[in-house]
């Protein structure tokens, strides 16, 4: 599953003074957003402000936190993008051999050792271990060695980020396909309203 973004910032992030540590980015050469990062002492606090100056630092100090929040959920989200497209690459990619899709039907109905995948499939057991390897990064199939046996089974993925790929895409296209009867439906009504007038 793709983890929830949380994005959390403590207020002992803030230092009016604090220029003795890097800034946070997009931060550099103001001193009033200096960040202090996962450095910050515990005992740092926020600033008691007062009047106008206090007012001003006010802002920037929640611009600051503003800042950091939406960096770090940039980031966050940006990494779980890439994750989630490796992860369907490697499925995709491993379910794209018929020979990969019946090795995991086989394996659906029961363990079986790499010899016995070979043989089922009038394969080299070279060949079937590069295909077991396929399906092993995919997360699709884990092995055990035992002695000098290496047994294949399914693994723990069920295909859920897939599925949900699929469906969105199914989703989209059938909305188009929608779109596309309306249009011809139209159509269909304006050829046979110019029809009844050139009749009458």
């Amino acid at each position: 599953h793709v983890p929830r973004v949380v994005c959390v910032v403590r207020p002992s992030l803030w230092r009016p003074n604090g220029l003795s540590q890097p800034s946070a980015p997009g931060t550099e050469g103001s001193p009033e957003l200096a960040d202090n990062g996962p450095w910050a002492p515990p005992h740092a606090e926020q600033p008691k402000l007062r009047g106008a100056s206090g007012a001003r630092m006010a802002a920037q100090h929640s611009a600051f936190l503003l800042l950091a929040c939406r960096k770090t959920t940039q980031y966050t989200l940006n990494h779980m993008a890439q994750y989630l497209e490796a992860r369907l690459d490697a499925s995709f990619a491993a379910l794209s051999d018929a020979t990969r899709r019946g090795v995991l039907e086989k394996l659906c109905r029961a363990d079986a050792s790499i010899t016995e995948l070979a043989d089922k499939f009038d394969m080299t057991l070279t060949g079937m271990k590069k295909h077991v390897d396929v399906l092993e990064r995919a997360g699709l199939v884990t092995t055990e060695k035992v002695g000098r046996v290496r047994t294949c089974r399914l693994g723990m993925r069920a295909l859920e980020e897939e599925t949900a790929w699929i469906e969105r895409h199914r989703q989209l296209w059938n909305a188009r396909f929608d779109e596309l009867e309306k249009i011809v439906e139209e159509l269909k009504a304006k050829e046979k309203a110019d029809a009844r007038r050139k009749r009458s």
